[in-house]
């Protein structure tokens, strides 16, 4: 069988993006195995996932691919929505009493996701969507809101740390939701972390970030999501 050619676009989850103990700075440490995903299903896979990335930046860029003549491969893997969902938290904190809204709103991300799939379909592109790996709430808020001068204003505005957790939650289920109304795949990469009794050993210091820990679980998520599709013969395109 011919080798296919898979290609990723994603935020810093999927470009194994790791913060640093010691000196507190975020540095590529990706450990996905994507050599061994390779070998065994005889893939080509490239990974244009970007720090920071949402959903309409990822979009972008896919498009910009197409149009370049670069976009020739057989299935993309997106995931999107850790960005999407987050706040300009520091603007919550000046002014806990104003409506806040994320980068991406929810109903905005739903749409540019349906847009995307329709987009890679019409052009023979299998797409392949990803549940996002869940964050530790207490972590998250220490990480991104502890340094700020009103702290307390942004718990104010939350109504309490566990609302992160829920609100990032609900984009993960908007994804299988989607997933489920237009018949596309999905990676359950949520799932693999959860089925972990102890998920702060998977996460670094900022909660949100896989550790080289999470980074094995997303590559075993990967793994089963590709080994089930086969034995289902819902995919072609694995070996």
């Amino acid at each position: 069988m011919e080798q296919r050619n898979v290609e990723i676009f994603g935020d810093s989850i999927l470009k194994g993006v790791q913060l640093d103990d010691e000196n507190k700075r975020y540095h590529v440490d990706n450990n996905i195995d994507v050599t061994m995903l390779e070998n065994k299903f005889l893939l080509n896979i490239n990974n244009f996932s970007k720090f920071g990335c949402t959903i309409s930046k990822a979009f972008a860029a896919i498009e910009k691919r197409f149009k370049n003549g670069e976009l020739q491969c057989d299935a993309i893997v997106l995931n999107l929505g850790g960005n999407d969902c987050d706040f300009d938290w520091k603007a919550v904190s000046e002014r806990p009493d104003d409506e806040h809204q994320p980068n991406t709103p929810l109903d905005v991300f739903s749409d540019t996701y349906k847009k995307i799939i329709e987009y890679l379909k019409d052009k023979g592109i299998r797409p392949i969507l990803t549940t996002l790996p869940p964050l530790d709430a207490q972590r998250f808020f220490n990480w991104f809101c502890g340094g700020l001068p009103e702290k307390a204003n942004v718990l104010k505005w939350l109504g309490g740390v566990e609302a992160i957790y829920r609100w990032h939650e609900n984009y993960s289920r908007t994804v299988e939701k989607i997933a489920e109304e237009t018949g596309t795949l999905l990676v359950d990469l949520r799932g693999a972390f959860l089925k972990h009794r102890k998920l702060e050993h998977l996460l670094c210091a900022d909660g949100t970030h896989p550790n080289t820990a999470g980074q094995r679980v997303i590559t075993q998520g990967f793994l089963e999501f590709i080994e089930m599709a086969k034995a289902k013969g819902k995919i072609e395109i694995f070996a």
